[in-house]
């Protein structure tokens, strides 16, 4: 995969119209495909909270007081790329730190070679907020323990609920969600009304997740948000582009490093 720092050079274009669709409550095909990406994680695991989570740290002196909460795609702690991610997080400054939210029951790496095959309706009935709030909470309360005061969340796929649920409360700092899943636009207006936490959605072309209809209506809902909105958007990616997307393709490798480029500078202005 390579250094993925940021590269001044990549700037995001944006994409604003309105198209006539039903707001999927499901999982896709898309979020348990793509490419699985090279490199020997630089992170350890620790438990945090009575949560299983991979930690990545910076290697010099860095704000104790910060750090960033990554919530995954469906694969969690066991893909690769999520971790290589991380330890990207932390080159950039920040103690990056995933959490098991799936407490060890992740989709299987096995889907990716098998398509079509993978019940993710089933895997979804048993992974609802029901599950993941209790350790999202309880790894908060944790940090917060340890002297963490500001925290930035970056929620990928079927981490963007967990992300929004940490601004609700006003208990995170900063919101970044990148091709988000199981979102109705209510979700989106909730945070509107409840939040005071600057949000930066970064979104693509093909997503069945978060389609151009949904980026809109996203844009149309934030266009006041005080506390400040901000969208990416990329041609020419799909739905899980920014963590399983194949970089061999020169518009997903633009994509994959301008929202992480996006992410880091949302948190340095942010958190």
């Amino acid at each position: 995969m390579g250094s993925l720092s940021p590269a001044p050079s990549l700037h995001p274009s944006y994409h604003n119209h309105t198209l006539s669709r039903t707001f999927t409550m499901s999982l896709c095909e898309q979020c348990i495909s793509g490419v699985r990406h090279e490199g020997t994680p630089e992170g350890k695991f620790e438990q945090i909270g009575g949560v299983e989570c991979y930690v990545a740290t910076p290697s010099g002196d860095y704000d104790k007081s910060k750090a960033v909460l990554f919530f995954t795609d469906a694969f969690g702690l066991a893909l690769n790329n999520n971790k290589l991610l991380t330890d990207a997080f932390a080159r950039n400054g920040y103690r990056t730190i995933i959490p098991d939210y799936m407490r060890g029951d992740p989709v299987p790496l096995d889907a990716f070679n098998k398509p079509g095959q993978f019940d993710m309706h089933a895997w979804i009935a048993k992974h609802g907020e029901d599950v993941w709030k209790p350790d999202v909470d309880n790894v908060v309360a944790a940090l917060k323990a340890e002297g963490v005061t500001r925290i930035g969340t970056t929620g990928y796929c079927y981490g963007g609920p967990a992300a929004l649920h940490l601004g609700y409360s006003n208990t995170s700092s900063a919101t970044v969600m990148t091709h988000p899943s199981l979102l109705q636009p209510e979700d989106l207006e909730r945070y509107r009304d409840e939040s005071k936490i600057p949000l930066l959605i970064n979104g693509c072309e093909v997503d069945h997740q978060f389609p151009p209809d949904f980026q809109a209506k996203a844009d149309e809902i934030f266009k006041d948000f005080a506390p400040g909105y901000e969208k990416t958007y990329w041609e020419g990616c799909t739905h899980g582009f920014a963590v399983r997307g194949d970089i061999s393709d020169p518009k997903v490798k633009a994509g994959k490093e301008g929202v992480f480029e996006a992410t880091v500078k949302f948190f340095q202005k942010h958190l």
